[in-house]
């Protein structure tokens, strides 16, 4: 007897799919034009902090976010995350010395720390296991097209108005993804009412062990892109790109386009297959944005990221829901983001550490994160394949 299809496109994944495009776009649309802002306030030796801060606290928030998407409910954390831009958003402006603007650098983190956590979980909710790949890929089509025009609109809005201009944008956008959470169905069906109990964990709260293999591959991935986002803006304007948001633009572009095939071969030839190309892609792209200085190289470059990026991601995620869980979703997914958040974060407080403002340590800093990626690819090269075993025994399920 044929399996019926169910289709993943109905309105709630629509809807959670447009919610995290605005989400991405309101934070990320900042983004190209801090460095620069930190460094008119007299705290240009601190653009490491930039990144660090805000993924320190999003990396913190994670335990908390993944036991409230287990117990509370997947859309009240999810409205969290918005919320937290909203806010952020009005203080900027306010907000306006170098330990004001580092502080908000914290607080803003906690946003990345409780969206993406519950939208993972409420995408594997509504959608059949044998297809998370594709869903997943989607999905981060979808928030990567908030990466995409984020940081282009942004520098375009502080080009022809004001950084408060901006800053007052990113609300408006945080506000119409809260706009949309406010129409979605929760899917967690044994849900607790909110207590003050609820926040109390333990240690076997904060670290879902079964996804580790997932999570040691994000973080030594993702230490690249700390990196990328702590130097690349400066990079850009030393190459003479006028518009810092571009170089994002582009890769992310790039990403969009192999996302959801990308997502599709993984569900069908398995996830080590697709993450060891994606690997691959990553070491070639930071060598070539590093060795070609000039702005055809650097956006060059940032294509062959973008699809580097764009095969590593749903895959890592799809990768981290089969090793899960069902009960304990939320925290698996919060391992994951944890590390990806850890390797975010130390690419940028290394970057910024060497960098000091300093152009040409630029190439140097790029070369090393594609080194922290090689070892990512030995992991992955001589570990078990037992994860992958794990996965086919859950389609095997799905089909009975």
């Amino acid at each position: 007897m044929t399996k019926p299809v169910h289709s993943i496109y109905n309105l709630h994944f629509a809807l959670v799919c447009l919610s995290s495009l605005l989400f991405s776009a309101s934070f990320n649309m900042l983004i190209p034009e801090l460095p620069a802002y930190l460094s008119s306030m007299g705290g240009g030796e601190h653009k490491g902090l930039i990144i660090a801060l805000f993924t320190l606290t999003a990396g913190i928030s994670r335990p908390f976010s993944g036991r409230l998407t287990d117990t509370v409910g997947r859309v009240p954390v999810m409205a969290v995350g918005s919320i937290v831009c909203f806010i952020c958003g009005f203080l900027y402006p306010i907000l306006s010395t170098v330990s004001g603007f580092l502080f908000l650098r914290l607080l803003h983190g906690f946003s990345t720390g409780f969206k993406p956590t519950a939208t993972a979980a409420y995408v594997a909710d509504i959608v059949p296991r044998e297809r998370w790949g594709e869903a997943l890929g989607f999905h981060g089509i979808c928030f990567s097209t908030g990466l995409a025009i984020g940081p282009f609109i942004g520098s375009t809005i502080r080009l022809a108005y004001s950084l408060n201009v901006l800053f007052y944008a990113s609300s408006f956008l945080a506000l119409m993804s809260i706009v949309i959470l406010m129409n979605m169905k929760e899917t967690l069906k044994l849900k607790q009412r909110f207590s003050l109990s609820v926040l109390k964990i333990s240690r076997k709260d904060i670290i879902a062990v079964e996804v580790l293999p997932a999570a040691i591959v994000t973080l030594l991935s993702y230490v690249a892109y700390g990196a990328i986002l702590t130097v690349i803006p400066d990079w850009s304007g030393h190459l003479g790109i006028m518009n810092k948001g571009l170089f994002f633009m582009v890769f992310t572009i790039a990403s969009l386009l192999i996302r959801f095939i990308a997502g599709k071969v993984s569900d069908r030839y398995g996830r080590i297959y697709v993450i060891n190309t994606g690997l691959v892609l990553l070491v070639t792209a930071l060598i070539v944005i590093g060795y070609q200085k000039t702005s055809f190289g650097l956006l060059a470059g940032g294509v062959i990221y973008g699809i580097a990026t764009g095969i590593l991601s749903p895959a890592l995620n799809a990768w981290t829901v089969d090793l899960s869980q069902p009960n304990h979703r939320g925290k698996a997914m919060a391992t994951m983001y944890i590390s990806l958040e850890a390797g975010i974060g130390l690419g940028a407080l290394i970057s910024g550490w060497f960098y000091q403002d300093v152009i040409g340590m630029v190439p140097s800093i790029l070369y090393a994160t594609a080194v922290t990626t090689v070892l990512a690819l030995i992991y992955m090269t001589f570990r078990s394949k037992t994860p992958e075993k794990h996965r086919d025994d859950f389609l095997m399920e799905a089909e009975v």
